[in-house]
């Protein structure tokens, strides 16, 4: 075998180009203001079902990225989806991305509530970046939390919601979008069982590169 493609920038629009022409062929292309979310989480994956499962609620990919554009701060609930958002791209937006699962403080405020870290890092989240980006791909119950803050007045830029597995997690996804729709809060979610760290760092990179101007990889310094 020799390979066609060499360079990381060619690789990607390549990869990029044979995802459009299959979501083509299947008769499932995406509307232009979600494709570059699709598309980054489809060339992640290599699963074409998030052309189907991923949802949005109206303007969501518009709203993320004015925030982004106006520094907007993103906080995962693993560090392996905080890991896996670009620095470059943050770093071109004056962004900055947190996550306090390891946090001593949060450990403690989860042990004195009898509750998960996951549930306290949220719950500091909302305390410290009320309009914040809030990316969940692995835990139920902080996208539950998520939405106990929103009813209760919390604002984020948006809300990530695809955490992976098989408790809770259908639940929590369907419950987190039906109450982000009825308070007007902007989220992307990818309903069933599918989902993880991977996929919440995809759907970021895809809104920060929009937002930055990176789409194409020749702008992130990318050679080929």
């Amino acid at each position: 075998m020799t390979p066609q493609h060499h360079l990381p920038a060619d690789i990607e629009r390549t990869s990029i180009s044979i995802i459009t022409r299959e979501l083509d062929e299947l008769g499932l292309t995406p509307p232009p203001e979600t494709a570059a979310v699709v598309k980054r989480v489809i060339h992640t994956t290599a699963d074409f079902d998030y052309a189907k499962n991923l949802r949005f609620t109206s303007g969501a990919v518009q709203a993320a990225v004015r925030a982004l554009q106006r520094g907007a701060v993103i906080v995962t609930d693993t560090n392996m989806a905080l890991a896996g958002i670009s620095r470059p791209g943050l770093a071109k937006l004056g962004c900055e991305a947190v996550c306090y699962m390891a946090d001593p403080a949060v450990a403690e405020a989860a042990k004195q509530a009898g509750t998960t870290r996951a549930v306290a890092a949220m719950h500091r989240a909302a305390r410290e970046h009320p309009g914040a980006i809030l990316a969940v791909g692995n835990a139920p119950t902080a996208l539950l939390t998520i939405a106990e803050e929103i009813e209760a007045g919390l604002r984020p830029a948006l809300v990530i919601g695809v955490p992976v597995g098989f408790v809770n997690v259908v639940e929590s996804k369907e419950t987190l979008f039906a109450i982000c729709e009825q308070h007007g809060v902007p989220a992307i979610a990818a309903m069933g069982r599918k989902g993880g760290s991977n996929v919440a760092a995809a759907i970021c990179n895809a809104l920060v590169y929009s937002a930055a101007e990176m789409l194409d990889p020749s702008a992130r310094g990318w050679r080929g």
